[in-house]
């Protein structure tokens, strides 16, 4: 690189560990973030530049999307304010696809900004820099994809020797050492072993009922059974479905090693990739070095019975249904309301709670939309004509015009002063000492005049943002019923009223009564997205 560095520029500093850097700390290498802070410290310190700000990437993931610090450092240098951004290795930025190499490389580029390393300096507007640069990113990903086959490798050794991978164990278990080799496998913790057992023989056979039967119990019932004894989870107050589910389906507990029930799978949609986790059919099992919980018999007798009762669903389609769809919160415990369908008793769709531990009570789908609409509504018409009768802002407008106008005369008498002190120099009328005093006083008094232009133009320029985003805003979202109702597309309904508002958080205390669904009592509390002005 043959730029010379500003040394009162603004350059910040990006910090991420890999996994050989965790490897490393596990056998008590240190902390990697603090020495690589410290290096660039000393790094900067040696440039004679001033690192503005550290940006430190705590979660660990393979791509952009995946890590909000790299986007963040993205998005800060996109304006070109900042100078350079220093880093360990060129290969801390980006070790993903040639996609994400490919956006690193690009903002860098447009923004112009340098990429500090210890080993060298990269100017993305040079032409051997940038290839250099990228052929950096291009052996990082190479050599990121051979760890990884080799970690793949070794994690289906280990699962074919019936070890224990995951960092935790199941509910039941607790993971030890291997005694005499490499590795962890899991040992009975006695009584959630016994809390395992119970899970299985309720859901199995039930409770028994007067007449002598016995009743199996579904997952919700299982939930309240156990915590109505006292029963705790492992990380919870409360049992929830899904954690029944996960332990009635799991076949750890007869002993055996599965990996991969879910496998993950990437998806494009509106040009961005997404990564959703789905079932997988042929995930491997291995007999596990393990003890088993409970017999084969009855946890196959389990899935069967699970597999009965599960229907298939009707349509398996990702389109959106619900047009409230994360934007409807629960006022008492902050859950996401969700939609539920209709029934033989009820011919509506709902929108509940989630939290079987909450009281709040549903309301019909069509009632809670109605009165958001309404009330957004009503809310922009009171907005559009305290915007349209805003008198005092006008006055204050046309006020700091006729100040601007008045400063900017004064500037140009001023600077003809100026102008004209210098004649008076050179005609000789003027003695050297004097017109040092005139030419000091008209210069502060220009400086000053200056000061006060800067800070009016300032405000009017931003005075003239608000107005152009109301008038932008307005036209855009004041029609909202019309566009709203116009279409029965519940994933553009959703984006208009995203559009328009953060969220709203809904309170509903007292249960409708009987055939007057209509009249039902709740309370929604709005947040608007609406410009200041």
């Amino acid at each position: 690189m043959n730029r010379p560095l500003n040394p009162q520029g603004t350059y910040y500093a990006y910090l991420r560990k890999s996994r050989a850097d965790r490897d490393a700390e596990a056998h008590g290498e240190g902390e990697t973030l603090l020495r690589h802070e410290k290096l660039l410290k000393t790094f900067a310190e040696n440039l004679g530049i001033t690192i503005s700000k550290f940006y430190r990437e705590i979660v660990s993931g393979e791509t952009i999307q995946d890590r909000p610090v790299v986007r963040k450092l993205l998005q800060d240098i996109s304006d070109g304010s900042c100078d350079g951004v220093l880093v360990a290795e060129v290969e801390r930025l980006a070790r993903g696809d040639t996609g994400d190499q490919g956006t690193i490389a690009r903002y860098f580029q447009i923004s112009d900004t340098l990429i500090l390393t210890p080993l060298k300096i990269y100017d993305p507007t040079d032409e051997y820099d940038e290839e250099y640069f990228e052929f950096g990113l291009f052996m990082s990903r190479r050599e990121y994809k051979t760890i990884n086959r080799r970690i793949q490798r070794g994690r289906m050794a280990s699962l074919q020797e019936g070890k224990w991978i995951a960092s935790t164990a199941p509910y039941g278990y607790e993971r030890v050492k291997i005694p005499g080799g490499k590795g962890y496998t899991l040992e009975i913790v006695p009584e959630q072993a016994e809390v395992v057992r119970l899970i299985f023989h309720l859901c199995l056979f039930g409770e028994k009922q007067p007449d002598g039967s016995w009743k199996p119990l579904g997952r919700l019932r299982i939930c309240r059974k156990l915590d109505e004894m006292g029963i705790k989870p492992k990380a919870a107050e409360k049992w929830s479905v899904s954690t029944i589910k996960d332990i009635l389906e799991n076949p750890v507990y007869i002993g055996k090693i599965c990996w991969g029930r879910k496998k993950e799978k990437k998806t494009i949609a509106e040009g961005t990739t997404r990564k959703i986790r789905i079932k997988n059919p042929d995930f491997p099992m291995y007999s596990g070095l393990h003890p088993p919980v409970i017999s084969e018999d009855i946890f196959y007798k389990v899935q069967k019975l699970i597999h009965a009762k599960s229907a298939p669903p009707v349509v398996n389609s990702k389109i959106l249904k619900n047009p409230l769809s994360g934007i409807i919160t629960c006022k008492k415990c902050g859950s996401a309301l969700t939609r539920t369908a209709s029934n033989t008793r009820d011919s509506y769709y709902s929108l509940r709670c989630p939290n079987r531990d909450c009281d709040n009570i549903s309301a019909p789908l069509y009632l809670i939309e109605q009165k958001l609409l309404e009330a957004l509504q009503e809310w922009m018409d009171g907005y559009m004509l305290e915007w349209e009768t805003d008198t005092d802002r006008v006055q204050e407008w046309n006020m700091k015009e006729h100040m601007l106008k008045n400063y900017l005369k004064e500037l140009e008498l001023a600077e003809k002063q100026q102008i004209r002190t210098c004649e008076l120099l050179e005609q000789g009328i003027y003695t050297p000492e004097i017109f040092q005093t005139r030419f000091t006083a008209v210069s502060d008094k220009i400086q000053i005049v200056r000061t006060e232009i800067f800070r009016l133009q300032q405000s009017i320029e931003a005075e003239q943002q608000t107005v152009s985003a109301e008038n932008t805003w307005l036209p855009a979202h004041c029609p909202i019923l019309d566009a709203y109702t116009h279409t029965d597309n519940a994933q553009i309904k959703n984006e208009i009223l995203k559009s328009i508002i953060h969220h709203a958080e809904y309170i509903k205390t007292e249960r409708s009564r009987k055939f007057h669904r209509d009249n039902a009592s709740f309370e929604l509390v709005i947040y608007p997205k609406l410009p200041e002005h």
